[in-house]
């Protein structure tokens, strides 16, 4: 990729990739997504604890963003200069692996709307389904393969386009709106236990939709303008927040929690029919597929840079660090599309549906989160790129809650998705030895070791526990 202003991402093409990478399949399946676990009290208190973790986590990629400009590769890049090698390459390595996991769950809730038409698609996961996102997948890689300026644009467009029909379904769920319904166990404790646990419940669901708020950091190296990067952060931020809050709360007023919780996905759709009509849910399945249509060639994007951007640090092999004429890393895209490929198929042997893989997702893109926060708490206290006599105090709160942010959702996880994510982080370590070979570097400091030592020992006791059963997606 040519190094000249017209091939530079401007800030409105890095807003889109913050909102495009946003908005995919997960806002229209938020009103089930939600009501699953909690009820409407549980829910207004997890949209406030997530909008104050990540609308901290939002200024803290600004913040690094503005202070740090030299370090590129956004999550993976603010881990490593914070911790060393190895925990970046786990950064990298853990974000990668939640953005194609993602694009499963992706295609599968694509499917599963488009089953609204075409009954033989099932829930997404039937084999007509999986033959079909196939085709799709291999499509969007091609696209991708000719160019990243020219899919960020068609990102744009379709973001655009997707943002239609939701704006529709705010209004017209405005004037359905039923206070009553809303009231109906509004605390949830008659079926969904303790307000504390049905909080927890919707914190994964949370983080999953505004996974890709980091979408404008990724992407720095190739901004026009690094000011850019974090402005696009916080727009983006804002607008999504505004809508998955409008969508999942005005939802609980047209049907009640327990209704909810048993719709099929894209739960909007049947939201929408209960208000104005069958045409509602053609009007949301329609919606949805544009929607996950943009998203995943945003993830597409995504996924496919940070084997390139760990690699250009000699953290992945060198063979991912390369860009083809079109200044596509092609061998990482490969890669990447090929394990999504892969991971259709098994969803379609072992009957894996949407939220399962929503959970695996996000919790592998919890710790990189929670390194990113950390970072900016460690540049403010430092003052590493504060001008002499300017103050600091708004960037350490910013940092603090950032950080017990992070340290909170994993603890919402719980363990067993801690487990889970490790059997994925253990075979991380095989990449890292091959590329720190490559250099002819040490692979581990002592301490690097240890740590290493641990993700294997946990990820060799989740798969045992997978195998016989004590553990499950």
């Amino acid at each position: 990729m040519s190094d000249n202003d017209s091939s530079k991402l401007k800030l409105g093409a890095l807003t889109a990739l913050v909102v495009g990478s946003m908005i995919g399949g997960g806002i229209f399946s938020l009103p089930q997504n939600m009501a699953a676990g909690a009820g409407a009290g549980a829910i207004l208190i997890g949209w406030v604890i997530t909008f104050i973790g990540m609308i901290c986590l939002a200024f803290a990629f600004q913040q690094l963003a503005n202070r740090k400009p030299e370090v590129t590769g956004g999550v993976y890049g603010y881990a490593r200069a914070a911790f060393g090698n190895y925990i970046g390459f786990n950064s990298a390595w853990g974000y990668w692996i939640s953005a194609w996991i993602g694009n499963v769950a992706y295609f599968v809730v694509m499917f599963s709307a488009l089953s609204f038409w075409i009954p033989a698609f099932g829930e997404g996961n039937t084999g007509a389904a999986i033959i079909t996102a196939s085709i799709l997948l291999w499509v969007l890689h091609f696209l991708v393969l000719r160019g990243v300026h020219g899919a960020a644009m068609i990102n744009t467009i379709t973001t655009i386009a997707k943002l239609v029909p939701l704006a529709l379904f705010i209004v017209i769920l405005v004037f359905a709106f039923k206070i009553d319904t809303f009231n109906i166990d509004f605390w949830g404790t008659a079926e969904l236990g303790s307000v504390v646990d049905q909080v927890k419940s919707t914190m994964l669901v949370t983080v999953w939709v505004f996974i890709g708020i980091e979408g404008a950091s990724m992407f720095s190296g190739r901004a026009q303008n690094m000011a850019d990067v974090g402005k696009a952060t916080v727009i983006g931020f804002l607008l999504t927040i505004a809508l998955l809050i409008a969508v999942s709360i005005l939802s609980l007023g047209v049907l009640s929690q327990p209704e909810l919780a048993a719709l099929k996905n894209p739960s909007t759709a049947y939201v929408l029919e209960a208000a104005v009509g069958s045409w509602g849910a053609n009007l949301m399945n329609a919606g949805l597929v544009i929607s996950v249509g943009g998203a995943l060639l945003a993830w597409t994007l995504l996924s496919g840079e940070t084997p390139y951007l760990a690699a250009q640090d000699g953290m992945m092999p060198k063979v991912f660090g390369e860009l083809n004429a079109n200044g596509s890393p092609a061998a990482s895209l490969w890669l990447t599309n090929g394990l999504i490929q892969l991971f259709l198929v098994i969803t379609y042997f072992n009957g894996s549906v949407y939220l399962s893989l929503v959970y695996l997702a996000t919790s592998m893109i919890l710790l990189p989160y929670l390194f990113c926060a950390l970072y900016s708490l460690m540049v403010a206290q430092k003052r590493e790129g504060y001008q002499a006599g300017e103050s600091t105090a708004k960037d350490v709160a910013v940092g603090v809650i950032a950080s017990v942010y992070g340290v909170w959702l994993v603890y919402a996880a719980g363990l067993q998705y801690l487990l889970l994510s490790m059997v994925l982080y253990a075979p991380g370590l095989l990449f890292y030895v091959w590329a720190r070979k490559e250099r002819g570097e040490k692979p581990f400091t002592g301490a690097e070791a240890i740590i290493a030592a641990v993700i294997v020992v946990l990820g060799i006791y989740a798969a045992y526990g997978l195998s016989v059963g004590t553990l499950s997606l």
